[in-house]
């Protein structure tokens, strides 16, 4: 079991639960580095939570900017979090352009435009999930890049839109929507619709559409991952929990409702089943 006196864990544990159990599945001498990696993700994903204006996520965002260019070195080594992802990137020699593009998709966060189109949204997960999956792998790979390029991009994506179907209720709260403008003119919506919540039956259909993508994507990383599965599964096992999820994200009766996910035993044997297997 980890140190849950290490605050990365104790992080991941509380607020990434899927990826904390995953991790639980890694050699023991990497899960030090997954959990500095996934509490710099929760970090960079909160932030808009934790401000009340976007320039003071700005500068949140700036200064871990700063961290990773190795500006900030006493105020880094101050920080817990900090201080152990820029360990994790010297011992793993992780691409810290790869980190600076997570910042910068998430500057995305903090205000309320809406998703231009699919694309957009698809690259918005691809700079986020799947630069997440990507250097997941080369912590688990010994600090070496594995090639898993491919799989960590339809992976992430797969992942990513999943994230947002699933905090639609949320994110409408606060004034956003991240459901891709082009998809929802396809069924006679607006992001403006979207946040008044309109016309449920278009949006059902808005919902189908976007599932049947992410099951597209998941299916490929799972065959691009098929050569590599069993060193980098404890990074793409959360991928196992999706089907789950759209099911759900299907069936429910009102798509305006706030998401009520899988209940956590079931996710937790989901994961286990498919690591004893070796495969997602």
């Amino acid at each position: 079991m980890p140190d849950i006196s290490d605050p990365c864990a104790a992080l991941v544990r509380s607020a990434d639960r899927d990826r904390f159990l995953a991790t639980l599945f890694a050699p023991a001498d990497r899960r030090e580095h997954l959990f500095a990696l996934y509490a710099f993700n929760i970090e960079i994903a909160r932030v808009r939570d934790v401000v009340r204006e976007p320039l003071p996520g700005e500068i949140r965002l700036q200064w871990w900017r700063e961290v990773i260019d190795g500006a900030r070195a006493g105020e880094a080594e101050a920080h817990p979090i900090a201080q152990r992802l820029l360990a994790t990137i010297a011992a793993n020699n992780l691409p810290r352009e790869a980190f600076q593009g997570v910042i910068e998709a998430r500057v995305f966060d903090l205000y309320n435009d809406p998703m231009p189109s699919l694309s957009y949204l698809e690259g918005y997960c691809g700079e986020t999930s799947s630069a997440l999956l990507r250097l997941a792998s080369i912590i688990l790979a010994g600090g070496k890049d594995p090639g898993a390029s491919d799989a960590a991009g339809h992976g992430g994506v797969a992942l990513g839109i999943t994230s947002v179907l699933r905090a639609m209720a949320f994110q409408r709260q606060r004034g956003q929507c991240y459901l891709p403008a082009d998809v929802l003119a396809r069924h006679g919506l607006s992001a403006e619709e979207v946040l008044a919540k309109a016309s449920p039956d278009a949006l059902r259909e808005v919902i189908k559409d976007l599932c049947t993508l992410i099951r597209s994507h998941r299916d490929r990383a799972s065959t691009e991952l098929m050569s590599d599965g069993a060193l980098l599964l404890p990074a793409f096992l959360p991928l196992v929990l999706i089907e789950g999820d759209l099911r759900r994200l299907e069936e429910t009766a009102d798509p305006y409702a706030p998401f009520s996910p899988v209940p956590g035993w079931r996710r937790q044997l989901t994961l286990w089943r498919a690591a004893r297997r070796g495969a997602i």
